[in-house]
C-alpha cells in the first residue's frame, strides 16, 4: 500500500509521535483522521493540514466514542485502509513507597488507556475493514500499535506502564493472525527515549544525560523518525506480526 492510498485514523494524533505520523501521512498525500481529547490542538493541527485532515474528540477507552469516530471518518473521508495507535499515558510510581503500596486506581488506569484502548480501537476498526475491498496484493489495511522499550527494559517504578506496554507486544502476533485471512496486517513500533512533549519540561543537563545513554545516534529520538517508520511499515506489506524497536540500540537500566 502506498502512503498516498493512505485513508488514517491516528489515535493521540493531535501531539506528539500522532501528530508527526499525522503530518507526514497528510503531506505525502494521504488523509487521516485525527483522534485526541485535546480540543483545542486537535483542531488547530486539521485546520492547519486543511481538508486531507479532521478531527474528533475521542476517549479511546469509550466504545461510543470510538465508534462514531469510525463513522464519521467513513463519511467525511471514505473507507479507511490505516489505523495508527498513538493515544497513551505514563506513570512513574514504585510497588512500595514509604511503607505505601502503589495506587491500585493509578495502575488499573493506565492499562485501561495504553492496553485496553489500543484493542478498543483495534476490535472496532478490524469490524469495518474485513468489509472493504482488497487492493492488488490482497491487502485490505494494517493497524500499527505503539509499545515501549519499557515493554522489554522496564525501569523503577514503572509496572503499570511496562505491563501495558508488554501488553501491547503480546497481543500484536495473535491479532495479527487473527486478521490475516482478511488481508490485515498488525505491527507494533517499541520506541526508545522520543523527545515528545513528555520531555518538554527537563532541564538541557538532564537532556544530555538521558542522550548519553543511547549508543548510536547519541540524542532522543524524533517524532519524524517514528513517523517514517509507519510509513516504511504502510508500505511493505511484508512487515506483519512483529514489534520492531525504534531506539539508537539503547537497552533502560534499572533507572
Amino acid at each position: 500500500m502506498k502512503i498516498q492510498d493512505s485513508i488514517a485514523i491516528v489515535t493521540g494524533g493531535a501531539s506528539g509521535l500522532g501528530e508527526a505520523t499525522v503530518r507526514n501521512i497528510v503531506r505525502n498525500g494521504g488523509m487521516a483522521a485525527i483522534l485526541d481529547l485535546g480540543e483545542a490542538k486537535g483542531n488547530r493541527l486539521a485546520e492547519e493540514l486543511g481538508e486531507n485532515a479532521i478531527f474528533i474528540k475521542t476517549d479511546v477507552t469509550s466504545d461510543e466514542d470510538v465508534q462514531n469516530a469510525i463513522n464519521v471518518t467513513l463519511q467525511q473521508l471514505g473507507p479507511f485502509n490505516t489505523v495508527i495507535n498513538c493515544a497513551g499515558i505514563g506513570l512513574a510510581e514504585k510497588t512500595v513507597s514509604k511503607n505505601k503500596a502503589h495506587d491500585y486506581d493509578h495502575f488499573k488506569k493506565v492499562i485501561q488507556v495504553n492496553l485496553i484502548g489500543t484493542f478498543n480501537v483495534i476490535r472496532l476498526a478490524a469490524e469495518k475493514l474485513v468489509t472493504f475491498s482488497a487492493n492488488e496484493e490482497g491487502e485490505r489495511g494494517v493497524i500499527i500499535n505503539t509499545a515501549s522499550v519499557a515493554a522489554f527494559d522496564g525501569q523503577i517504578g514503572q509496572a503499570a506502564y511496562s505491563a501495558s506496554k508488554g501488553g501491547v507486544v503480546g497481543m500484536t502476533l495473535p491479532i495479527a493472525r487473527d486478521l490475516a485471512k482478511n488481508g490485515i496486517r498488525v505491527v507494533t513500533i517499541a520506541p526508545g527515549l522520543i523527545e515528545t512533549p513528555l520531555f518538554g519540561s527537563l532541564s538541557e543537563k538532564a537532556k544530555a544525560a538521558l542522550e548519553q545513554q543511547v549508543p548510536f545516534p547519541s540524542r532522543l529520538g524524533r517524532p519524524s523518525e517514528y513517523a517514517q517508520l509507519t510509513q516504511s511499515i504502510i508500505e511493505n506489506v511484508m512487515l506483519n506480526g512483529e514489534t520492531i524497536r525504534l531506539d539508537g540500540a539503547i537497552r533502560m537500566s534499572p533507572k
